[in-house]
Parts: C-alpha cells; structure tokens; sequence
C-alpha cells in the first residue's frame, strides 16, 4: 500500500479515536443535570449507569465477529454513527429505567467502536512497522480532555439536551468526514519483507493463543483499574485525608490525566528505544512506585506529584496489551482484552469503595500498586511473546 494511503488511514483512524473521547467526556460531565432531571437517588442512577457498562461489555465481545465479517472499517463508521446518535439520548428521559434502558444504547455504540478501531489500528501498526498504538491512544485522552473542558465552559450557557444534541452534529459530521477515508481504503496487508523474526503469523484462537491473549488482556486490566481508580477516589483522597480544597482537589486527576497523555504522546519513541517488555516492566514498576507516593503521601504536592508519576507509568500499558492481543488473534483478541481492561475500569472504583470502608482510603489506593507491581511482573513473564 502507498506511504500516502497509510497517512491518510492513520490520521482517519486518529480521529476516530479522538472522536471517541470527545463524545464520552462530553457525556460524563452532563451526567449531574440529567441525575437532577430524571429525579434518579444516588443509588438508581448507579444502577442507571449500569447500562453503559453492560451494553459496552455484551458488543465488545461481539464484534470482533463484526469486524471479521465486515471489516474494522466498516463497523468503525456504523458504531461512530450510531455513538453520535446514541449520545443525544439521556436528557430525553424522565426516570432512571428510560435513563438505563438509552445509557445500554449508547454503551454498545461505545463498546463496538472501541473494537473495531483498535482492531483497524492494530492492522496499521503492523503496515506501518513501527509501534504507533500509544499514539492512537494519546489521541483518546486528548479528545476527552476537550470534551470534558468543552463540557465545562458550555454547561452554565447550554441545557444537557442542546449540549448533547450539539455532540451528534459533531459526531455525523466528523464520521462522515474520517468515514470516507476508511471506507474508501482497504485495511493494509501485513507487510512481506518482514524478516521471520519480526514478523507475528494471526493464530487460530486455539486455547494456546487464547491463553496468551487473555494473559495480555490482564495487563489491558490492571492498568484501567488504576485509571478507574484515581478518576473516581484521587479527589476524594486529597480532599478527606490531605485536607485539600475542592480545586486542589480535582487538579490530582487533572495532573494525573494530562500526564497519561504526554506518555502516550511519547510512546511510540519510547517503545523503539526501549522495546515492548522493558516498556510495560518499566512502566508497571513506574506506576506502582508512584501510586505508593500518590496514596501514602503525607503532603498534598507529594501525592499530586505520586499521580502524575502514576500517569506516565500507566501510559503505554494498555495500548501495548492491546496491540499484542490483536496481533496474535486479530479483533477476537482485541475484543478479549479490550473486555478484561473494561472491566478492570469498573471494577476499580467499586473496589476501592470496599477496600476504603474495610481499612482506610490511602490503604485502598495502594491497591492500584499492586495490580501496576502486577502488569510488570506479567510483561517480563511474556517477554518472548511481546517481542515476536
């Protein structure tokens, strides 16, 4: 395939990515209007909000089958589509099970486009013979950065239904754009001047392969379980135990997020310097070390500064253990990871809840160590694998 070709589906794929964080941040920040709207206890709208993670869950599982059948690309512009659609759909209810039933809609457009276009960027990383998948992700967390402070300026100006309404404008309009380009250039071929060593043969998803798919899926978990973590107790933690201010509070998560996504900007340099195994082993350790400082810290600046270490270290992981799954087994091994880090994401910040009421909240947090200790310990057990 022409070098102008790859460009263009990298940049398309790029945007997809970016547009995917876009639209879920703008969702979460209108998340208390609509609780406000819907009249939802504290405890319904959990239950409510359920339905993202269910229907996110149920279609990742289904579409790598999708993906085979159709295309990634293919399937990356319907699930764009129907996430723009789908996103306009919350501030149109009035109860906490119309709320539910809608979040199931759009959790399955989120789910499915997740797979499909880490699968078709799966398939570039290989064309492109060089390790760009952090690149991808960087992109994730810049939308969403966007998305989130977009949220913020407009939510005094803009009730949640024009604001969301306004989200699948952009949503259409950006598919439709970036959505040409997919669909107009087919997915690359895995390059054949690759010498033998380099090259990663697609598996049959036998029990073997299976096995070292859900092995990488485990890494894919025990980095989102930290990002869920610190998203839903980093400012809890500042707040109650370091005796921080509300603002002070919410820069923790804000430091600890920008520098996920100056990691992954860096990620691709990282990884032809240092190569995959050191990479999730240095990056593990990093984490672990600083979710220490972050949770254990007796001064506020000293536990900001444990998050963004924690940050820098979570980086790489998931986009690695990801990329590794779908070279092995294509977008069945995308969706088997991207599943487990999913539910590492939710399972996290409930975790933490229950952890916090047993012992205390910095004994709860140090958790997120173990499970980065953990991805290291994972990352050298693969080695081999990770560098074929």
């Amino acid at each position: 395939m022409p070098g102008d070709a790859l460009t263009r589906l990298r940049v398309a794929i790029t945007v997809f990515f970016a547009l995917d964080g876009f639209i879920f941040a703008g969702w979460v920040v209108r998340i208390p209007a609509i609780k406000e709207q819907t009249g939802a206890s504290a405890s319904t709208l959990g239950l409510a909000l359920l339905g993202v993670s269910a229907g996110a869950v149920i279609t990742m599982m289904l579409t790598g089958r999708l993906c085979r059948r159709y295309g990634n690309h293919q399937v990356t512009v319907v699930c764009g589509i129907l996430l723009s659609l789908s996103v306009a759909l919350p501030p149109l209810t009035h109860s906490a099970l119309a709320l539910g039933a809608v979040l199931l809609v759009f959790g399955s457009a989120y789910g499915g486009i997740n797979v499909a276009f880490n699968s078709a960027a799966v398939d570039l990383v290989r064309a492109l013979r060089r390790p760009v998948m952090p690149s991808f992700h960087a992109a994730f967390s810049l939308g969403g950065m966007i998305g989130a402070g977009l949220g913020g300026l407009v939510a005094g100006h803009l009730s949640p239904t024009r604001h969301l309404l306004g989200l699948t404008v952009i949503g259409l309009v950006v598919t439709a754009v970036a959505g040409r380009t997919l669909l107009r250039i087919e997915p690359p071929a895995p390059p054949e001047n690759l010498a033998p060593e380099k090259s990663v043969p697609r598996r049959r998803l036998d029990s073997q392969t299976r096995g070292l798919v859900v092995t990488f899926g485990l890494i894919a978990l025990c980095t989102a379980y930290g990002e869920g973590a610190l998203a839903d107790w980093s400012a809890l933690h500042l707040e109650q135990d370091l005796h921080a201010s509300a603002g002070a509070a919410a820069v923790g998560y804000s430091c600890f997020a920008l520098a996920m996504t100056i990691g992954r900007l860096t990620g691709t340099r990282l990884l032809e310097r240092l190569g995959r195994t050191r990479t999730l082993t240095i990056g593990g350790t990093t984490a672990a070390v600083g979710m220490l400082l972050g949770a254990l810290a007796p001064s506020l600046w000293a536990a900001i500064l444990g998050f963004v270490v924690t940050g820098l270290g979570l980086a790489n992981l998931f986009p690695v253990a990801v990329e590794r799954a779908g070279t092995l087994a294509g977008p069945d091994g995308v969706a088997i990871a991207s599943t487990l880090g999913y539910g590492g994401m939710l399972l996290g910040p409930p975790a933490i809840g229950f952890m916090a009421d047993w012992f205390s909240l910095p004994a709860a947090l140090t958790s997120v160590a173990v499970l980065a200790a953990t991805a290291a310990v994972i990352g050298v057990a693969t080695r081999h694998a990770a560098e074929h």
